[in-house]
């Protein structure tokens, strides 16, 4: 079942780029969230999708807001890809793919290609704003559009 605007997120936990378990619980109440599902890290969309949050992370920060990216990939690959391309925010390793159930994302061409959603919620984890597009560079401004309102 997906998840729609007005919804809550559901709680959920998974291995961040450290190894450690974050947890969702620890995030919602505290500030707005901008969660992006994508496909696989180091290929060229998933690239340009989190370079395009790393260059706009700090507004986000200064708009009170947590960026969360998420996707199949292990811790390991999380560690190269965050590394490599200097990213700062959270990433977190969905393996089994429950996450991505849990929160409904579909599956693209055909079902072969996990889905690229981005959602923002407020402090409270309402889901406010839910973009999905394969266009990797369309998720940052709209995403930095819906964090700005909720500052408002």
């Amino acid at each position: 079942m997906e998840l729609k605007v007005g919804d809550r997120i559901p709680n959920f936990t998974a291995k961040d780029t450290d190894g450690n378990v974050f947890d969702s619980r620890d995030f919602v109440g505290k500030k707005a969230l901008v969660i992006y599902f994508y496909p696989k890290d180091n290929t060229p969309g998933c690239t340009t999708q989190a370079c395009g949050f790393r260059d706009q992370y700090e507004d986000f920060k200064d708009l009170g807001a947590e960026v969360i990216g998420i996707s199949g990939d292990d811790v390991s690959s999380h560690q190269k890809f965050a590394r490599q391309y200097k990213l700062p925010f959270i990433l977190l390793s969905d393996n089994d793919r429950k996450i991505r159930r849990l929160f409904g994302v579909p599956s693209n061409m055909f079902g072969l290609l996990p889905g690229r959603v981005t959602y923002v919620t407020d402090r409270n984890g309402e889901i406010k704003m839910i973009f999905d597009s394969m266009m990797a560079s369309k998720h940052i401004p709209i995403a930095l559009k819906a964090i700005k309102k909720l500052a408002l």
